[in-house]
């Protein structure tokens, strides 16, 4: 089983996970070394400080500060985590994934919903149109 796919399942709560498409960071090959390269991008599977690090210096971008703004924003994220369906892409241009962010919530079972199901996957979406989005998910479901 590959990191990101480890991941997904929420085999690795302390990680998290990037995706990168070639064209929104510079370095893209380089980074593909620390990582598995996909189609059109890089996923990196990192521990969390280390992570969050990484993809602020990637994006020059705080993490949570990019999380918090993309929650405003229900989108749907692919089940590979490397691109979804962008809210506003009913209007012109293209609407692809230019970078995610994703980490894992350990599962609740003190709180309702979503949380006391299992462990939870937040990821969040930079669209190449500008818009920001979200979408959360039981491990392993999507």
């Amino acid at each position: 089983m590959s990191d990101r796919e480890e991941f997904l399942a929420g085999d690795r709560p302390e990680d998290v996970f990037m995706y990168f498409a070639d064209d929104a960071v510079s370095g893209a090959d380089a980074l593909a070394g620390h990582g598995e390269r996909v189609d059109d991008g890089v996923v990196l599977v990192v521990e969390g400080d280390s992570g969050r690090s990484a993809f602020q210096r990637a994006t020059d971008m705080d993490p949570m500060a990019f999380a918090k703004q993309a929650m405003a924003n229900d989108g749907e994220i692919d089940a590979d985590a490397t691109g979804g369906v962008c809210p506003d892409g009913d209007e012109e241009g293209p609407h692809d994934a230019r970078f995610v962010f994703a980490f894992a919530e350990e599962q609740n079972e003190e709180v309702d919903g979503i949380y006391n199901e299992g462990d939870v996957i937040h990821a969040y979406v930079q669209c190449t149109c500008g818009t920001a989005y979200s979408e959360k998910w039981l491990a392993g479901e999507k």
